[in-house]
């Protein structure tokens, strides 16, 4: 497949590894302008912001699918970042007729929301969390009104741990109590549903 992934850094790079080790072609949106790490003759960037619909047209021609990885550190700052990504994503979608939008949020968007455990959910979330996804709830209600195909991937706690391809999936959520998943097993789970797209316009849960 040609995929277009937003993103280079995290899970972004963990997209693009994985989709470059099993033949996919990658173009790499993103706003860093020097060497990627990342190498191959089916690797390819574009210089260009996440957030302008042009730029990401312009970096998705040609693609069966975009795969939004973007993400920022924690903080306290609002940001619109994850919702205006949506909006130039379905913009793009549309205009390039691409198949499939898949947008990876996490633990706390959504239903999620207060299954990530007490010390998350209680001080981690609210201190450091709660403005970015009050964004990325904004960008999922945009991609639930959109008439385009897109599935919502919400990982748990990311972490640099190796590939398993074990892990659990979940669209029901009583009584979860999210854990940890390897940005591996995260770009893992991303890489099959851009082959299979078993969750089209669900919002999975993957965690361990």
């Amino acid at each position: 497949m040609k995929i277009t992934v937003l993103g280079t850094r995290g899970l972004a790079a963990a997209v693009i590894k994985h989709g470059l080790a099993l033949g996919h072609s990658i173009t790499a949106l993103s706003r860093r302008s020097g060497p990627l790490p990342f190498q191959g003759e089916n690797f390819s960037a574009f210089t260009g912001d996440a957030v302008s619909p042009d730029d990401l047209e312009a970096a998705s021609k040609g693609a069966d699918i975009i795969v939004s990885a973007i993400g920022i550190p924690p903080s306290g700052n609002k940001t619109t970042l994850f919702s205006s990504s949506a909006e130039a994503a379905i913009s793009a979608v549309k205009k390039n007729n691409i198949k499939l939008f898949i947008m990876a949020t996490g633990i706390g968007a959504g239903n999620s929301y207060g299954h990530g455990g007490i010390f998350y959910d209680r001080i981690i979330f609210p201190l450091f969390m709660k403005e970015i996804y009050a964004d990325k709830n904004r960008a999922e209600a945009v991609l639930f009104k959109s008439d385009i195909n897109w599935i919502i991937v919400r990982p748990g706690f990311l972490t640099d741990g190796r590939l398993t391809e074990k892990y659990r999936v979940l669209t029901g959520l009583d009584g979860i109590k999210c854990g940890r998943i390897s940005r591996a097993d995260a770009a893992h789970f991303i890489l099959t549903q851009a082959a299979s797209r078993t969750y089209v316009k669900q919002t999975p849960l993957i965690t361990y």
